[in-house]
């Protein structure tokens, strides 16, 4: 997808949702199939409303890692604020929950090895970077 169209994306997650939780966190659903994903429960800045989405990740010794790239579009993504304003939240790893404090890192070497970390596994981020002015957030989620 170029262009972000919100109900495509909408029922795009919701389908990769059902099929993560049907599978205990495999997902069979094309790109993802063999990726890396989980579920992020957030809870909207403004709204009060909890949402899910779905999003690559890679650990750091206990930390998961998540990079804040919504394609490499000027704005960060709606989920990344978010995070900010209600820091303490749940993922669904595989077939578990777990609680998790939200860290953002929005500059700095951690934020850089964090994010060449991820890049590295997921090549599309280095080009979500170059498609954008703004320094793409990385966020650590620590285990509760």
């Amino acid at each position: 997808m170029t262009e972000f169209n919100v109900d495509e994306i909408t029922a795009f997650n919701k389908l990769i949702i059902e099929d993560f939780r049907k599978n205990k966190g495999s997902v069979t659903v094309e790109p993802f199939v063999g990726g890396q994903l989980l579920l992020l429960h957030h809870v909207g800045a403004k709204s009060g409303v909890e949402r899910i989405s779905p999003l690559g990740y890679t650990l750091d010794g206990d930390d998961v890692i998540i990079i804040a790239s919504k394609g490499g579009t000027p704005e960060n993504p709606a989920w990344f604020h978010n995070l900010v304003a209600n820091p303490e939240t749940t993922i669904e790893l595989g077939p578990d929950t777990i609680e998790v404090t939200a860290e953002a890192l929005t500059e700095g070497p951690e934020r850089e090895r964090l994010f060449t970390q991820m890049a590295d596994v997921y090549s599309n981020f280095y080009e979500y970077q170059k498609k954008t002015d703004r320094l793409i957030p990385v966020v650590v989620l620590h285990r509760r």
